[in-house]
């Protein structure tokens, strides 16, 4: 970026602000790389660059009459891609948190034919042994929640333990099932 195109895109945003839909389409076009690089300090996979991109673009529309073409127009584009960067990470850090993913914690598809794999590590004697070797609060969650496929509601009036509980008890179970199978249960 030159100082010539910052003075360029402040130019075309007040152009935008005034009602110039092709100063505010070429604007959106010649900001996209500096966009772009903006976000990717912060992620490295590219699908989740382009999100936070078009998460940047919806908000420069949403607030582009907040711009004040007296001052710098990349300060304020550097600002709010930014912010919808650092955003994107709180949100992944967040549903990260609150996510557990394992397939034999969750059915994936519908149809059981599509779930062999699962079902062939139910039906083994090493995964029954390796079950049979989990503390007992973390055995009666896989029993009650994935072997005899009880909901969460049932199989914490069943076994005395709060929801919460059970969740943390299946989430351990997985990942020492895991590590007692070697890393056969795909993640």
């Amino acid at each position: 970026m030159t100082a010539t195109s910052a003075e360029d895109w402040g130019r075309l945003m007040a152009a935008a602000q005034s009602g110039d839909s092709s100063a505010y389409a070429r604007l959106l076009r010649e900001i996209l790389p500096y966009v772009r690089a903006i976000v990717r300090r912060h992620h490295s996979t590219p699908d989740r660059v382009e999100d936070v991109v078009q998460d940047v673009l919806l908000t420069i529309h949403r607030i582009r009459h907040t711009y004040d073409p007296s001052r710098p127009f990349t300060a304020w584009l550097g600002a709010i891609t930014h912010r919808r960067s650092v955003d994107a990470i709180r949100r992944k850090v967040r549903i990260d948190a609150a996510e557990t993913f394992s397939p034999i914690a969750y059915e994936t598809y519908a149809d059981p034919a599509a779930n062999k794999g699962i079902a062939a590590h139910e039906d083994s004697a090493v995964l029954s042994e390796a079950i049979a070797a989990l503390p007992p609060g973390q055995r009666q969650a896989v029993e009650l929640l994935r072997l005899k496929e009880l909901s969460l509601a049932e199989a914490s009036e069943a076994s005395g333990q709060s929801v919460g509980a059970l969740k943390v008890s299946l989430h351990r179970a997985i990942r020492a099932l895991q590590k007692a199978l070697g890393g056969k249960v795909d993640q």
